[in-house]
């Protein structure tokens, strides 16, 4: 393992620079953003299913967003041959500062807007105020997402294993290739239809 980081810190600290680097940081920021998302939203819909108060349902949230996004960053290892400890050893070492940013600047956000903590799914509070929160949450991750890129760290120790090499073979021709955009796209659908129906509501 110790070669493959150096051979992304050459490949960033050296060639990525400019808009190249901050594409790839968005890229990454944007990936780890929307396994966050995923796990914040199962875990308010868990903690207002089960009746929690604010505080579990916050811990609830943050624990499914960092299982989603590590989930979400292991399958293309996964699907390139890496084994299941291998490939989470990787994507904690590359994601945990990433969503950790996140988890703080989201959370922040939503505890400041007036009623969001209170507003369950078929209130428009919730969704906009999700929607404010994810987005400061992607503001700030994305300076820390830049800045280990750059030396090499970060998403950059998984780099490799998203571009090229063998076709999957066996067992991992199963393991889904999704791309980050559709992720995206997906989550923002999902956020917009939540948001229609609490309005219609």
């Amino acid at each position: 393992m110790t070669s493959h980081a150096h051979d992304a810190s050459g490949m960033y600290g050296m060639h990525g620079t400019g808009d190249g680097l901050g594409s790839m940081a968005a890229s990454a920021t944007l990936h780890c953003l929307t396994g966050c998302a995923i796990g914040e939203i199962a875990g308010l819909v868990i903690g207002a299913a089960a009746g929690l108060g604010n505080g579990w349902t916050i811990v609830v949230s943050i624990a499914l967003a960092f299982v989603f996004g590590f989930s979400l960053s292991s399958l293309p290892l996964l699907r390139a041959g890496l084994g299941l400890g291998a490939a989470l050893s990787v994507v904690v070492a590359a994601d945990t500062l990433s969503i950790a940013t996140m988890e703080v600047a989201d959370n922040v956000v939503v505890a400041l807007v007036p009623g969001a903590m209170d507003a369950g799914l078929v209130d428009a509070v919730f969704w906009l105020s999700m929607a404010v929160a994810l987005t400061a949450a992607f503001a700030a991750a994305f300076p820390v997402n830049r800045a280990l890129l750059r030396r090499g760290k970060g998403h950059a120790l998984t780099h490799e294993y998203h571009h090229g090499g063998d076709a999957p073979t066996g067992a991992r021709r199963f393991i889904p290739a999704i791309a980050t955009s559709t992720l995206a796209t997906a989550l923002v659908a999902f956020m917009a239809g939540g948001l229609l129906v609490a309005l219609a509501a």
